[in-house]
């Protein structure tokens, strides 16, 4: 493994990184092309595999590898790869079941009237005077749907429970400044 790479992800050593980064992207992408997957998915992929071969590093379990690390991170790509594809299959598997059904339901509209309630605006205004973070962690949790254990993986925490606590202070925070504007 190359050891000034692997000192570069430990350290933090943005340059490095950068590079590093960007040296992959493009060859796992033509690599990721083969399994079929959305270009989205296969971004997200490579970011969640560069994630993991950083904590890798910072964890000093690269020192003990025996290939490059170009080839380590296709590896953890590969498997992320993988998972996502099971993932997609019980879901077009779950999808298709769905649409056997035969039962005559009536019909749902959904209003395609795009104006926001008053309570939603009231939310959109005080969400944009939250932190970077706070507005990243509600995202990841009430938006994208992630489970703590996702987010502290995707993010780096700790543990789950870090997580948990970091959520509820931005909701505090949330709540606070929608109750002082609104008494």
């Amino acid at each position: 493994m190359e050891q000034h790479y692997v000192d570069a992800l430990k350290t933090n050593n943005n340059t490095i990184t950068k590079e590093l980064y960007n040296t992959n992207r493009t060859p796992f992408l033509n690599f990721a092309k083969r399994y079929n997957l959305v270009e989205a998915d296969s971004v997200d992929i490579y970011q969640e595999a560069f994630i993991s071969l950083r904590k890798h590093a910072i964890s000093d379990k690269l020192y003990e590898v025996n290939c490059s690390l170009k080839t380590y991170l296709f590896g953890i790509g590969k498997h992320l790869i993988y998972k996502k594809l099971k993932e997609n299959s019980l879901k077009k598997d779950y999808d298709s079941i769905l649409h056997k059904i035969n039962d005559n339901y009536e019909e749902i509209q959904i209003d395609s009237d795009n104006e926001l309630t008053e309570e939603q605006q009231i939310l959109q205004y005080y969400f944009k005077k939250l932190g970077k973070s706070c507005q990243q962690m509600l995202t990841l949790c009430f938006y994208r749907g992630l489970t703590n254990e996702e987010i502290a993986e995707l993010e780096g925490y700790d543990s789950e429970a870090v997580v948990r606590s970091q959520k509820s202070r931005c909701l505090r925070t949330l709540k606070d400044l929608i109750k002082t504007s609104n008494p």
